[in-house]
Protein backbone atom coordinates (compact mmCIF):
# COMPACT_ATOMS: atom_id res chain seq x y z
CA UNK A 1 0.00 0.00 0.00
CA UNK A 2 2.90 2.29 0.96
CA UNK A 3 4.43 2.03 -3.06
CA UNK A 4 0.48 3.10 -3.84
CA UNK A 5 0.60 5.76 -1.93
CA UNK A 6 3.98 7.17 -2.96
CA UNK A 7 4.06 6.28 -6.90
CA UNK A 8 -0.06 8.37 -6.42
CA UNK A 9 1.69 11.26 -4.43
CA UNK A 10 4.15 11.42 -7.24
CA UNK A 11 1.95 11.71 -10.08
CA UNK A 12 -0.31 14.35 -8.77
CA UNK A 13 3.09 16.32 -7.66
CA UNK A 14 4.07 15.74 -11.07
CA UNK A 15 1.08 17.25 -12.83
CA UNK A 16 0.62 20.00 -10.62
CA UNK A 17 4.30 21.24 -10.43
CA UNK A 18 4.33 20.75 -14.57
CA UNK A 19 1.90 23.23 -15.16
CA UNK A 20 4.83 25.57 -16.48
CA UNK A 21 6.39 23.03 -18.52
CA UNK A 22 3.02 22.60 -20.13
CA UNK A 23 2.90 26.30 -20.82
CA UNK A 24 6.17 26.55 -21.94
CA UNK A 25 5.59 23.53 -24.45
CA UNK A 26 2.75 25.12 -26.13
CA UNK A 27 4.73 28.74 -26.66
CA UNK A 28 7.51 26.41 -28.49
CA UNK A 29 4.93 24.64 -30.19
CA UNK A 30 3.93 27.63 -31.89
CA UNK A 31 7.44 28.41 -33.06
CA UNK A 32 9.05 24.88 -33.45
CA UNK A 33 7.24 21.30 -33.32
CA UNK A 34 9.45 19.43 -33.55
CA UNK A 35 11.38 20.76 -30.92
CA UNK A 36 8.34 20.44 -28.64
CA UNK A 37 8.00 16.93 -29.69
CA UNK A 38 11.34 15.87 -28.93
CA UNK A 39 11.05 17.77 -25.36
CA UNK A 40 7.78 16.65 -24.79
CA UNK A 41 8.88 12.84 -24.94
CA UNK A 42 11.99 13.56 -23.05
CA UNK A 43 10.09 15.32 -20.22
CA UNK A 44 7.30 12.15 -19.69
CA UNK A 45 9.99 9.63 -20.01
CA UNK A 46 11.54 11.43 -17.03
CA UNK A 47 8.33 11.22 -15.09
CA UNK A 48 7.25 7.40 -16.44
CA UNK A 49 10.76 6.34 -15.46
CA UNK A 50 10.14 7.90 -12.12
CA UNK A 51 7.34 6.47 -11.79
CA UNK A 52 8.38 2.65 -12.79
CA UNK A 53 11.45 3.07 -10.10
CA UNK A 54 9.00 4.53 -7.40
CA UNK A 55 6.85 1.24 -7.96
CA UNK A 56 9.61 -1.45 -7.75
CA UNK A 57 8.81 -2.42 -11.73
CA UNK A 58 12.21 -3.79 -13.14
CA UNK A 59 11.85 -4.35 -16.87
CA UNK A 60 14.06 -7.10 -19.58
CA UNK A 61 13.19 -6.11 -23.12
CA UNK A 62 14.27 -8.32 -26.13
CA UNK A 63 14.44 -7.47 -29.79
CA UNK A 64 14.71 -3.79 -29.39
CA UNK A 65 17.08 -3.32 -32.63
CA UNK A 66 13.39 -4.59 -34.40
CA UNK A 67 11.87 -1.35 -33.83
CA UNK A 68 12.68 1.08 -37.03
CA UNK A 69 14.10 4.12 -36.06
CA UNK A 70 14.05 5.84 -39.32
CA UNK A 71 10.69 5.73 -39.94
CA UNK A 72 7.42 5.66 -37.42
CA UNK A 73 5.73 2.22 -36.70
CA UNK A 74 2.35 0.85 -35.36
CA UNK A 75 3.14 -0.99 -32.13
CA UNK A 76 0.75 -3.64 -31.34
CA UNK A 77 0.33 -5.24 -27.71
CA UNK A 78 -1.43 -7.32 -25.64
CA UNK A 79 -2.88 -5.21 -22.68
CA UNK A 80 -2.94 -6.61 -19.13
CA UNK A 81 -2.11 -3.36 -16.92
CA UNK A 82 -2.16 0.65 -17.11
CA UNK A 83 1.43 -0.11 -16.67
CA UNK A 84 1.89 -0.88 -20.25
CA UNK A 85 1.87 2.42 -20.94
CA UNK A 86 4.14 3.26 -18.49
CA UNK A 87 6.66 0.33 -19.15
CA UNK A 88 6.57 0.39 -22.80
CA UNK A 89 6.78 4.50 -23.68
CA UNK A 90 10.14 5.21 -22.36
CA UNK A 91 11.49 2.74 -24.83
CA UNK A 92 10.09 4.47 -27.65
CA UNK A 93 12.72 6.18 -30.00
CA UNK A 94 10.52 8.83 -31.53
CA UNK A 95 7.44 10.69 -30.60
CA UNK A 96 4.51 7.98 -30.11
CA UNK A 97 0.65 8.57 -29.46
CA UNK A 98 -0.71 6.19 -27.59
CA UNK A 99 -5.19 5.35 -28.48
CA UNK A 100 -6.42 6.10 -25.02
CA UNK A 101 -9.73 5.40 -23.71
CA UNK A 102 -11.80 8.69 -24.04
CA UNK A 103 -12.72 8.88 -20.46
CA UNK A 104 -8.66 9.93 -20.68
CA UNK A 105 -10.13 13.29 -21.54
CA UNK A 106 -11.46 14.05 -18.36
CA UNK A 107 -8.18 14.13 -16.46
CA UNK A 108 -7.04 17.63 -16.21
CA UNK A 109 -3.16 18.16 -16.93
CA UNK A 110 -2.70 14.59 -17.70
CA UNK A 111 -4.87 14.90 -20.85
CA UNK A 112 -3.23 17.82 -21.71
CA UNK A 113 0.19 16.13 -21.35
CA UNK A 114 -1.10 13.24 -23.69
CA UNK A 115 -2.57 15.44 -26.32
CA UNK A 116 1.09 16.86 -26.47
CA UNK A 117 2.30 13.29 -26.62
CA UNK A 118 0.18 12.75 -29.83
CA UNK A 119 -2.30 10.60 -28.27
CA UNK A 120 -5.71 10.16 -29.62
CA UNK A 121 -8.90 9.16 -27.80
CA UNK A 122 -11.33 6.13 -28.48
CA UNK A 123 -14.79 5.96 -28.02
CA UNK A 124 -15.83 2.48 -28.02
CA UNK A 125 -19.27 3.01 -27.99
CA UNK A 126 -19.62 5.28 -31.39
CA UNK A 127 -18.56 3.52 -34.18
CA UNK A 128 -18.18 6.82 -36.29
CA UNK A 129 -16.39 8.63 -33.84
CA UNK A 130 -14.17 5.46 -33.68
CA UNK A 131 -13.72 5.54 -37.46
CA UNK A 132 -12.33 9.42 -37.04
CA UNK A 133 -9.81 8.37 -34.30
CA UNK A 134 -8.45 5.85 -36.77
CA UNK A 135 -8.18 8.14 -39.63
CA UNK A 136 -6.38 10.48 -37.37
CA UNK A 137 -4.66 7.85 -36.60
CA UNK A 138 -3.37 7.31 -39.83
CA UNK A 139 -2.32 11.36 -40.22
CA UNK A 140 0.04 10.69 -37.38
CA UNK A 141 1.87 7.99 -39.18
CA UNK A 142 2.17 10.04 -42.54
CA UNK A 143 3.36 12.93 -40.30
CA UNK A 144 6.16 10.60 -39.10
CA UNK A 145 4.46 10.11 -35.36
CA UNK A 146 4.50 6.18 -34.48
CA UNK A 147 1.33 4.80 -32.64
CA UNK A 148 0.66 2.44 -30.05
CA UNK A 149 -3.14 0.61 -30.02
CA UNK A 150 -3.60 -2.29 -27.64
CA UNK A 151 -6.38 -3.91 -30.03
CA UNK A 152 -7.95 -6.25 -27.67
CA UNK A 153 -9.83 -3.10 -26.49
CA UNK A 154 -9.81 -3.12 -22.65
CA UNK A 155 -7.28 -4.90 -20.16
CA UNK A 156 -7.29 -8.82 -20.19
CA UNK A 157 -8.89 -9.31 -16.39
CA UNK A 158 -7.56 -13.01 -16.92
CA UNK A 159 -3.58 -13.83 -16.78
CA UNK A 160 -2.74 -15.50 -19.87
CA UNK A 161 -5.26 -14.77 -21.81
CA UNK A 162 -5.78 -12.94 -25.07
CA UNK A 163 -8.68 -10.92 -25.59
CA UNK A 164 -9.94 -11.06 -29.55
CA UNK A 165 -7.49 -8.47 -31.71
CA UNK A 166 -9.80 -6.10 -33.48
CA UNK A 167 -8.83 -6.00 -37.46
CA UNK A 168 -9.90 -2.48 -37.36
CA UNK A 169 -6.39 -1.16 -35.07
CA UNK A 170 -4.53 -2.43 -38.43
CA UNK A 171 -6.20 -0.09 -40.33
CA UNK A 172 -3.24 2.31 -39.85
CA UNK A 173 -0.77 0.29 -41.13
CA UNK A 174 -2.93 -1.06 -43.95
CA UNK A 175 -3.15 2.63 -45.06
CA UNK A 176 0.28 3.83 -44.53
CA UNK A 177 2.67 0.73 -45.05
CA UNK A 178 4.35 1.47 -42.05
CA UNK A 179 5.72 -1.44 -40.51
CA UNK A 180 3.80 -3.31 -37.32
CA UNK A 181 5.81 -3.67 -34.16
CA UNK A 182 4.34 -6.90 -32.02
CA UNK A 183 4.77 -6.56 -28.40
CA UNK A 184 4.50 -9.02 -26.20
CA UNK A 185 4.39 -7.72 -22.22
CA UNK A 186 4.85 -10.94 -19.72
CA UNK A 187 3.45 -10.36 -15.88
CA UNK A 188 2.59 -6.76 -15.90
CA UNK A 189 -0.50 -7.56 -14.16
CA UNK A 190 1.08 -8.33 -10.90
CA UNK A 191 2.53 -5.17 -10.51
CA UNK A 192 -0.83 -3.55 -9.47
CA UNK A 193 -4.22 -4.99 -11.00
CA UNK A 194 -4.00 -8.90 -9.57
CA UNK A 195 -3.80 -7.05 -5.99
CA UNK A 196 -5.21 -3.75 -6.43
CA UNK A 197 -5.15 -1.21 -4.46
CA UNK A 198 -1.72 -2.76 -4.17
CA UNK A 199 1.50 -2.35 -6.07
CA UNK A 200 4.09 -5.01 -5.65
CA UNK A 201 7.92 -4.91 -6.75
CA UNK A 202 7.69 -6.88 -10.31
CA UNK A 203 9.81 -8.28 -12.76
CA UNK A 204 8.34 -7.43 -16.29
CA UNK A 205 9.69 -8.71 -20.16
CA UNK A 206 8.95 -6.97 -22.75
CA UNK A 207 9.46 -8.34 -26.11
CA UNK A 208 9.18 -6.52 -29.77
CA UNK A 209 8.46 -8.64 -32.86
CA UNK A 210 10.13 -8.51 -36.11
CA UNK A 211 8.73 -5.83 -38.34
CA UNK A 212 5.20 -7.03 -39.82
CA UNK A 213 4.80 -5.34 -43.37
CA UNK A 214 1.09 -5.96 -44.73
CA UNK A 215 2.01 -5.83 -48.15
CA UNK A 216 4.41 -8.79 -47.93
CA UNK A 217 1.77 -10.82 -45.92
CA UNK A 218 -0.26 -13.33 -47.90
CA UNK A 219 -4.00 -12.57 -48.94
CA UNK A 220 -5.24 -14.70 -45.90
CA UNK A 221 -2.83 -13.52 -43.47
CA UNK A 222 -4.07 -9.59 -44.50
CA UNK A 223 -7.92 -11.22 -44.09
CA UNK A 224 -7.01 -11.89 -40.09
CA UNK A 225 -4.56 -9.56 -39.75
CA UNK A 226 -5.80 -9.46 -36.24
CA UNK A 227 -5.34 -13.26 -35.59
CA UNK A 228 -1.71 -13.02 -37.40
CA UNK A 229 -0.74 -10.45 -34.86
CA UNK A 230 -2.16 -11.99 -32.34
CA UNK A 231 -0.41 -15.35 -33.07
CA UNK A 232 2.91 -14.05 -33.34
CA UNK A 233 2.67 -11.91 -29.70
CA UNK A 234 1.59 -15.37 -28.41
CA UNK A 235 4.51 -17.29 -29.19
CA UNK A 236 6.69 -14.40 -27.61
CA UNK A 237 4.33 -14.50 -24.40
CA UNK A 238 4.59 -17.63 -23.42
CA UNK A 239 8.11 -18.60 -24.42
CA UNK A 240 9.27 -15.72 -22.26
CA UNK A 241 7.10 -17.05 -19.29
CA UNK A 242 10.13 -18.94 -17.81
CA UNK A 243 11.85 -15.57 -18.15
CA UNK A 244 9.75 -13.83 -15.53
Amino acid sequence: MIRFIIVALFVVLFLICSIPLLIAEYIIGKFNMDVKNRSSLAIVNWAFRCVLFLAGTSVTVLGEENVPKDEPVLYIGNHRSYFDIVMTYVRVPRPTGYIAKVEMQKIPLLSNWMRNLHCLFLDRTDIKQGMKTILSAIDKVKSGISICIFPEGTRSRVPDTFLEFHDGSFKVAEKTGCPIIPMSINNAGAIFEEHMPKIRKTHVVIEYGKPIYTKELDKEARRHIGTTVQDIIKEMYFKNKELV
